[in-house]
């Protein structure tokens, strides 16, 4: 049970930033950025209201996603499917995001 709890947890603390990211800085002046430091999206980004919209709504799917695995881990980490679920999340959910970010910032540049 100690496990479950544990996979649970860990889901969580990684869904929390992707919510807070989400839910607050959609509603940003500042275009939201997909990879930390970037500068150059100001000048990229020129709907930025709309941009941000739809980047509050990649980050809280990414969420969403995240808090499905805790809820998986803590119903079957016996079966694996938890763990299964945790690593696609890692793995394709990060290469699909960062698919969805690319045509999201095409449609408003």
């Amino acid at each position: 049970m100690a496990g479950k709890i544990v996979g649970l947890i860990s889901c969580l603390l990684c869904a929390i930033p992707f919510l807070i990211i989400g839910i607050f800085e959609r509603n940003s002046r500042e275009p939201i950025t997909f990879w930390s430091g970037d500068k150059t999206l100001k000048s990229k980004a020129k709907d930025v209201i709309a941009y941000n919209l739809e980047m509050g709504m990649l980050y809280q799917k990414c969420a969403f996603a995240f808090m499905l695995s805790g809820i998986c881990c803590l119903i079957s980490l016996g079966f694996g499917f938890g763990i299964v679920m945790l690593v696609l999340d890692c793995t394709a959910g990060v290469y699909l995001m960062y698919r969805s970010y690319k045509r999201i910032l095409e449609r408003n540049s």
